[in-house]
C-alpha cells in the first residue's frame, strides 16, 4: 500500500481516506499531498482488531458514504460498501507447515479469505498463480470478480558499474520461514564448496520464524558451513541494492510464493539468478532465470554451479533480467488499482 499511495493520490478520479491503526502511522509519514488520514487508537488484540475490522470500519464507511474499502490483504471488513481485496498470501504454507500454532494460523487465514472473496466486489491477484490457486474450488462468478497485477519494484534497484568482488558469494534474500525453504538451499551449499572452496551464502531477512531461524543454525553447524554461511538479518533498501548487486548468484529457493518481490529486485539490479520451478517464480522471472526443483538439492546445487562457471551465460541472463524488469513498476500497478477501484464503484475507468 505504501509503494502504490503516492500514484493513486495524483488521480483525479479518486478521493482517498486511509485508516491507520496509530503505530502504522510511521510507515506511511510523510503523507502524499491529497490523502486524508484517519488515526485510530484501540489496543491491538485479536479481539480488539477484529471488532474494529468487520463492525467499526463498514459503519465508518458507510456514514462516509465511500463507494469503495479497500483492503490490501487477503481478506477485509465483510459487511463494508463495495470491498475490494488483494490475494497476495498464498494458503497452501498449510501444507507445508507441523506446528499446530502456525496450522491454526494459516487455517483460520484461509477461511477469512474465502469469506472475504465471497462478498468482494473486486479482488486483485498479485499474479495469475495467485488467482488460480486462491479461487480453486470457487464459483464462475467469483473467478470473474478477481483482476491480475503484478506488483512493482523501487526505482533504488538498478546495475552496478563496480567490478564484481573477487571472492564470490550466493545471495538469498527472504524473511526466514519454513515455505521459503532456507534447509535444501544449505544442503545445496553444502555440495557446492568442495568445488567452489572460496564461495559463500549471505541470506538477508527477517527472523520472523524463530523456531525455523534455530533449526537452520543447527544445520548449518551439523553440514560444517559455519564459515560459509552468513544470516544477515534484515538490510536497507540501499544494503540490499549493493547486495544484489556485487552477488555472483541470486538464488530464490522458495517453495510457496504468490509473487516473489525480490526476483523483482535481483532483475533490476541485474543479477544473474537461479530459481524454483514452482509457484509464481516463472510468471515472474521469464527467461530471465535458470531453474530447479526446489525440493532437490543436487538440482539446485547443479543450476547454481552451472552459473557460477559460466560466465557468457550469466552474461546473458542479467541482460534478459534487466529487460524483464522494465515490465514491473509501481506506477503501473497503481494505475491498474485505481482502475479496479472505480471498476468496483460502478463507474467505467
Amino acid at each position: 500500500m505504501r509503494n502504490i499511495l503516492a500514484p493513486l493520490a495524483e488521480r483525479h478520479d479518486l478521493e482517498l481516506h486511509l485508516f491507520l491503526h496509530k503505530d502504522q502511522f510511521d510507515l506511511y509519514y510523510p503523507l502524499p499531498e491529497g490523502v486524508r488520514l484517519h488515526l485510530m487508537e484501540f489496543h491491538p488484540g485479536f479481539l480488539q482488531t477484529l471488532i474494529w475490522e468487520q463492525a467499526a470500519l463498514p459503519l465508518l464507511a458507510r456514514v462516509m458514504s465511500a463507494d469503495v474499502t479497500f483492503s490490501p490483504a487477503n481478506y477485509g471488513p465483510l459487511l463494508a460498501p463495495n470491498p475490494v481485496i488483494v490475494l497476495r498470501n498464498s494458503l497452501a504454507v498449510v501444507g507445508k507447515e507441523t506446528r499446530l500454532t502456525k496450522r491454526l494460523y494459516w487455517a483460520a487465514l484461509t477461511l477469512m479469505t474465502a469469506a472475504s472473496l465471497s462478498t468482494a466486489r473486486r479482488a486483485i491477484a498479485v499474479s495469475e498463480y495467485a488467482r488460480k490457486t486462491l479461487t480453486f474450488g470457487t464459483s464462475r462468478l467469483t473467478r470473474k470478480r478477481v483482476r491480475v497485477v503484478h506488483h512493482g519494484i523501487k526505482t533504488s534497484f538498478t546495475p552496478s558499474r563496480r567490478k564484481s568482488p573477487a571472492a564470490p558469494y550466493l545471495l538469498v534474500v527472504a524473511d526466514l520461514y519454513v515455505q521459503k525453504n532456507l534447509h535444501t538451499t544449505l544442503e545445496a551449499m553444502s555440495l557446492l564448496t568442495a568445488e567452489f572452496p572460496d564461495l559463500t551464502l549471505k541470506i538477508a531477512g527477517k527472523a520472523v520464524d524463530q523456531e525455523y531461524f534455530e533449526e537452520l543454525r543447527a544445520k548449518v553447524n551439523t553440514l560444517g558451513l559455519e564459515t560459509t554461511v552468513e544470516f544477515l538479518g534484515p538490510r536497507s533498501t540501499e544494503e540490499l541494492v549493493r547486495l544484489y548487486q556485487d552477488c555472483r548468484v541470486f538464488v530464490f529457493p522458495s517453495t510457496v510464493e504468490t509473487f516473489g518481490n525480490p526476483l523483482v529486485e535481483a532483475m533490476a539490479s541485474g543479477a544473474a539468478i537461479a530459481t524454483s520451478n514452482t509457484a509464481a517464480m516463472p510468471e515472474v522471472t521469464g527467461e530471465a532465470g535458470l531453474y530447479f526443483n526446489p525440493l532437490n538439492a543436487k538440482e539446485m546445487a547443479s543450476q547454481i554451479a552451472r552459473l557460477l562457471k559460466d560466465e557468457p551465460l550469466r552474461h546473458d541472463l542479467r541482460v534478459k533480467a534487466l529487460n524483464r524488469a522494465k515490465s514491473f513498476s509501481w506506477e503501473i500497478t497503481a494505475n491498474k488499482t485505481a482502475d479496479i477501484l472505480v471498476e468496483a464503484a460502478g463507474r467505467k475507468p
